[in-house]
């Protein structure tokens, strides 16, 4: 199965977490890891199975490296229908108002574009003791456990 494991980050821990998500998936996956910024949402192909990592920025925004999907998103609309994705986002509830903002500004986005998405999505928290390696990975076995059930199905 082809994997885009897309992100948005200001500092590189999106981008860190899907290494980790990659390594986790293993070798039965082609997996493509880009920052937003080099990715045209109107390329995005449905054979393909996208898995969103952002961080949130200043007041619930996309981090900068995400900001010209978003504008492509917005100002394009490119039909999305068949595309199917799963978003995790990185996030500190110090900032409880703008929590996890960014992923969910990404989801909300996608969807509106006749994207599909896979599970619920991941949330880590900063402030929390737990890395974001150790909610991410389970929660992508997860979302592969749901697409290996529909296929099934």
């Amino acid at each position: 199965m082809n994997i885009g494991l897309y992100y948005g980050s200001e500092t590189g821990n999106s981008e860190m977490l899907c290494e980790d998500i990659a390594a986790e998936l293993g070798d039965g996956f082609i997996c493509d890891i880009q920052s937003l910024a080099d990715v045209e949402p109107a390329a995005l192909d449905t054979g393909w199975f996208y898995i969103f990592v952002t961080s949130t920025y200043g007041n619930g925004d996309l981090p900068s490296t995400a900001l010209p999907f978003e504008e492509a998103l917005t100002t394009g609309k490119p039909d999305l229908t068949g595309l199917r994705f799963a978003i995790f986002g990185l996030g500190d509830q110090v900032f409880a108002e703008t929590f996890n903002h960014g992923s969910k500004k990404l989801m909300e986005m996608l969807v509106a574009q006749g994207a599909q998405q896979v599970g619920e999505r991941g949330l880590h928290d900063a402030s929390g003791f737990e890395m974001p390696e150790d909610i991410a990975l389970p929660w992508v076995r997860d979302i592969m456990d749901l697409i290996a059930a529909d296929k099934a199905a």
